[in-house]
């Protein structure tokens, strides 16, 4: 696939090559895959590109009852050697809301306990279109539900793409819990920005992701009624209130259609009166941090997100 000319200058020969390589499992044609084959090939992306766990990091395997439905939500915790007891993280992946799970952001989860100390629990919620919103709402809604009444630990809630997403909506929605979190961190999220402007124009046929690719995955999220979208618990930017939310920290890629959707965000939440810091990563793309062992740049954001957990963590951001 040709991408514009401006990306030559923009993106580094690492990055480049990790581009490359990513295609050789996961082509940027991949959504016109069947849903069965785009999952498989993003395992075998994740797989290929997966590494041992740190030293003395551990995981165990758990479910959460679902609330008023007769299906379970998976969970893994990660706990790390002498761990730090100031904070946890609840992790939501990314993929579309469609693809991924537990094991695509295995290693990963793994090395941002060990980088930070924090105990994390990443949760398997239901997928689209087999479950289409409020699903994947619904369960990473009961999984914050079920941290709270089985920790007293401070909660910091994380989410890369579309767990971003979820991750910004539980924030939203805790307002009415008993409690609420002490931070989010999102990491190149989409958050409910007009496909028609911005950087869903500018970085329209960017590499790793397209705004063509996001309209797929909102289609098949919303059963292909893309008026849902408008709702504030499927696109939190849309929510009338921004009042009362925790630090926030986001990290964007500056190739990226969904740059803006964290920019936009951050700038809300400020102009409510709230903490926001918004972080764009210069000449990285959409996933960056599978490339966080190739790519230097990647690294050094992996490096930076660590750190903003533990200043979330220790309540000093």
């Amino acid at each position: 696939m040709a991408f514009p000319d401006k990306y030559r200058s923009l993106i580094d020969a690492q990055t480049w090559a990790f581009i490359e390589r990513t295609a050789q499992w996961y082509p940027p044609d991949a959504v016109n895959f069947s849903i069965e084959k785009q999952r498989q090939v993003y395992d075998d992306l994740c797989n290929a590109l997966s590494v041992d766990y740190p030293e003395g990091v551990k995981s165990s395997d758990f479910s959460i009852a679902a609330a008023a439905s007769d299906h379970t939500i998976p969970c893994r915790k990660y706990e790390c050697n002498e761990p730090s007891a100031s904070a946890q993280i609840l992790y939501f992946h990314g993929g579309g809301f469609v693809i991924g799970g537990l094991h695509s952001h295995d290693s990963y989860c793994a090395e941002i306990c060990h980088a930070t100390r924090l105990p994390l629990t990443a949760v398997d919620y239901r997928l689209a279109p087999e479950h289409p919103f409020p699903a994947d709402y619904e369960d990473v809604v009961q999984a914050y539900r079920h941290l709270v009444g089985e920790s007293e630990l401070p909660i910091i809630l994380m989410g890369d793409s579309a767990g971003g997403n979820l991750a910004a909506a539980v924030t939203h929605a805790s307002r009415a819990e008993s409690r609420q979190p002490i931070g989010q961190l999102l990491v190149y999220p989409t958050l409910g920005n007009d496909f028609d402007k911005g950087s869903y124009l500018e970085h329209a046929n960017a590499p790793m992701l397209t705004t063509e690719d996001i309209m797929f995955y909102a289609r098949m999220r919303t059963a292909g009624d893309l008026s849902k979208w408008q709702q504030k618990e499927l696109s939190p930017l849309l929510d009338p209130d921004f009042s009362n939310l925790p630090p926030t920290v986001i990290f964007a890629a500056q190739c990226d259609p969904l740059r803006d959707d964290g920019e936009a965000y951050c700038a809300k939440i400020r102009a409510a009166g709230g903490k926001a810091k918004f972080i764009e990563e210069a000449g990285l793309v959409h996933s960056y941090l599978l490339a966080r062992h190739s790519v230097d740049r990647a690294k050094l954001a992996f490096d930076n997100i660590s750190q903003a957990l533990s200043l979330l963590s220790r309540q000093t951001w």
